[in-house]
This record gives structure tokens, sequence and C-alpha cells, in this order.
């Protein structure tokens, strides 16, 4: 059981080295093509190209999120989910049964 972990973990990194590498790619020869004949700014290379992506991430996305995903959204549902009421419980799985779909669930 734990090899399948392993293989599935290695599996995720491989494939986001992967998107990360093309993506890379894809920046590098987006800002090769257009930037050089408009501005005249010079060519970069691949590593730079990966660089700037690191780089705006950072600027415009901030390091929040990286590693923990919705971890305090679900700390802060189970604390409410936990100081309700039976009845308040009922209501709420009444209220997100209505939204799943058209018409209102049946019990």
């Amino acid at each position: 059981m734990r090899r399948l972990w392993i293989l599935r973990g290695l599996r995720v990194i491989a494939f986001g080295a992967l998107a990360l590498a093309l993506f890379s790619f894809v920046v590098m020869a987006l800002w090769n093509a257009v930037l050089p004949a408009v501005t005249g700014l010079h060519a970069i290379t691949f590593i730079q190209a990966l660089g700037l992506l690191v780089l705006s991430r950072i600027l415009f996305g901030g390091l929040r999120g990286w590693g923990r995903r919705g971890g305090h959204w679900r700390a802060r549902m189970h604390a409410r989910w936990q100081q309700m009421t039976p009845e308040e419980r009922e209501q709420f799985r009444d209220m997100l049964g209505s939204r799943r779909s058209c018409r209102p669930t049946e019990r």
C-alpha cells in the first residue's frame, strides 16, 4: 500500500515538473518572438523564463496557499459544525441539497 502512495506521489511530482517546464518554454518562446522585435529587449533563456514565472508568482500571487489547500477553511467549517445543534445541522444539509440540484431533496 505504501508503495502505491510513493508511486502516486512521484507521478504527481513528475507531472508538475513537466507542466512547469512546458509553461516555461511557452513563456520563453513568446518573449523571444514578441518582445525583442517590439521593444528591443534581449532574448531570454529557458532558465530566465523559469525565473520570470517564479518571480511573477511571488509578486502577484504571493506565497499563500503553497503546501496547504483549503486547510484553514476546512478547520473553520469543522469548528462551526461542532457547535451546531442537530436541528441546525439538518437545516444546513437541506440548504446544501437544494443548491446541488433544481429540485428539493426528498427524504
